[in-house]
């Protein structure tokens, strides 16, 4: 998963005419660290989508204008607009996580 650095980075990533999936995350989240733990083995399986990771302390109005409110959030983009947004309460375990890749129509 490569991490976005700067807020160009952030609007090319989520421009592209493929899905990508951004994980927010912080350094102090406990639950953050725990997705740590098994989305390496869903972004194998899920390849059709490029991942990336962004520091919400880091980049606070991005986080504010997808309304990630909570940590983990995985947003998933494509052509600029946000597709889809699994929030952190609903993203504590794989089987989560994977459901919601299931659902969405990409």
């Amino acid at each position: 998963m490569q991490s976005i650095k700067n807020k160009e980075t952030f609007e090319e990533v989520i421009s592209s005419s493929e899905p990508v999936v951004v994980k927010f995350h912080a350094d102090w989240c406990p639950d953050c660290r725990r997705m740590d733990m098994f989305i390496d083995d869903i972004t194998a399986e899920y390849n059709q989508y490029k991942w990336y990771d962004i520091n919400k302390d880091e980049f606070p109005e991005i986080a504010e204008k997808y309304d990630v409110m909570g940590i983990p959030s995985l947003l998933i983009y494509k052509n600029g607009e946000k597709i889809a947004h699994l929030h952190s309460a609903n993203a504590k375990s794989p089987e989560q996580v994977t459901e919601f890749l299931d659902q969405v129509n990409v």
